[in-house]
């Protein structure tokens, strides 16, 4: 005997499985982020001057930054004139000796010559002498 099949019954077909390309994808989600590299950046905004002739520069070293309102920034800590001075004096530079350890200087291109000059005072009194100053480059 023939029998038909009721329209409400399930009829055998080709079915996709998504859980391996769901592998593969969460295996390039992972790979791009472990393969991306991140360039770490103080939190402190400020409009840096612009240099035809700026360079790029990786390294570890000390950011001090000078804002237009005054403050001033040791890595990510805020101090006065006299804590930094304290701080750079108390500093561990492991094996570099202090007069070559690098510093990095972002001032705001509204600070004025005056206190740049008196962060460079704090710096030699503390023995560091190898500072750079940051800047935006020119395209």
């Amino acid at each position: 005997m023939i029998t038909r099949r009721s329209l409400t019954s399930k009829s055998s077909g080709a079915s996709v499985d998504l859980i391996p390309m769901i592998d593969v994808v969460f295996q390039l989600i992972l790979f791009f982020l472990v393969s991306t590299t991140f360039a770490i950046l103080p939190a402190i905004s400020v409009n840096l001057p612009s240099s035809q002739t700026a360079e790029g520069a990786s390294f570890d070293s000390i950011t001090i930054t000078l804002e237009t309102n005054g403050n001033i920034w040791f890595n990510e800590s805020k101090v006065t004139m006299a804590e930094l001075e304290s701080t750079l004096l108390a500093f561990d530079t492991g094996s570099t000796e202090k007069s070559k350890y690098p510093i990095m200087l972002e001032a705001d291109e509204m600070v004025t010559n005056g206190t740049i000059v008196k962060i460079f005072d704090v710096l030699r009194r503390a023995g560091f002498s190898a500072v750079n100053l940051r800047t935006t480059s020119v395209d």
